[in-house]
């Protein structure tokens, strides 16, 4: 049995489902996966305050999905696509389970439809 060592936990799922659950954290992502951006720049994109923004970039942090280092004045945030990946390959886990189960049906249903 090979044994992933980059599986998530299942508090780091709940972390990453909940930062993705919010259509402006969602967008903050895309932002800053096609480029960094300062939080300020975030910040001006969306008409809400500077601090809710923040605490949107803290969601994001918790979860790995982004991450922030300063660059002179200003916090930079850059999307994190290795949690991304991660999440995927739990999603690809599950995909895998139901792909499974419909072969199965199918192969039901063929045998079915073969004794008819």
């Amino acid at each position: 049995m090979v044994v992933d060592d980059r599986a998530l936990s299942d508090d780091e799922v709940d972390r990453i489902f909940r930062a993705l659950a919010d259509a402006t954290r969602r967008d903050i992502l895309r932002r800053t996966l096609s480029g960094e951006a300062s939080v300020s720049q975030l910040a001006a994109a969306y008409d809400m305050s500077f601090a809710a923004v923040q605490k949107h970039v803290a969601v994001l942090e918790g979860a790995g999905l982004v991450t922030k280092h300063p660059q002179g004045r200003e916090r930079v945030v850059r999307g994190n696509p290795e949690t991304i990946e991660r999440a995927k390959s739990l999603l690809d886990r599950y995909e895998q389970i139901w792909r499974a189960r419909i072969d199965r049906l199918d192969a039901l249903l063929a045998d079915t439809t073969e004794r008819q």
